[in-house]
């Protein structure tokens, strides 16, 4: 727990996260990056998502392991790994130990955040949480929640995580906020589990 206050004061660094509008044309997008505009999102109703949504899915892979289809295939922690804009928090899953438990969870809700939100974190401080794998561990549970959770049933919601802490959810149509982060892409299925793309690391109190 040592290092949580840092971190928690670290992470409000954010980096911002900006996407195309269905109009901007194709461009070769940096790896990794949430901020590149290389296609359109998905279409979805603005009143309600039954798909990905939000201006940052643009930088998921349009095909491969790590595009919305192939993560479809696999378990959560799996699909993860296959897309280059969570890759830090793939790394972070490993050195907690966690990958089994995600990927044999049955229905679960995971706010994933992204290599921008890793990087807002100085380096020095996300390197010591990294090695402390019971304030990882605590991090990185409170970023889950039983049962796949659907855009509608986000609206307002105070969600309990596997951390045991609760997560405040408020939004609507395609715009969410957890906590203090926004969805930057929002409704990715996985194969047990429902990915909502955070632009922030949330910390449990």
């Amino acid at each position: 727990m040592k290092y949580l206050g840092i971190l928690a004061a670290s992470a409000t660094a954010l980096i911002a996260v900006t996407g195309c509008s269905s109009g901007a044309t194709d461009t070769a997008a940096p790896a990794g990056s949430m901020t590149a505009t290389t296609r359109p999102a998905p279409a979805t109703s603005p009143a309600m998502a039954d798909g990905p949504f939000g201006a940052a899915c643009s930088a998921v892979p349009a095909d491969g392991e790590g595009s919305f289809t192939g993560m479809a295939d696999d378990p959560v922690a799996t699909a993860a790994s296959n897309n280059p804009v969570l890759s830090t928090l793939v790394t972070a899953v490993k050195k907690a130990g966690l990958v089994d438990t995600l990927n044999s969870a049955k229905d679960v809700t995971v706010f994933a955040p992204t290599n921008d939100a890793f990087a807002a974190i100085p380096k020095a401080t996300l390197d010591k949480v990294l090695a402390d794998k019971e304030t990882l561990t605590k991090i990185l549970t409170y970023h889950v929640v039983a049962g796949k959770q659907a855009p509608a049933d986000l609206a307002s919601a105070d969600l309990k995580t596997l951390q045991g802490g609760t997560l405040s959810v408020k939004g609507s149509g395609e715009s969410y906020t957890v906590n203090e982060a926004g969805v930057v892409c929002g409704n990715v299925p996985t194969a047990n589990a429902t990915v909502y793309i955070i632009d922030k690391v949330l910390m449990p109190k």
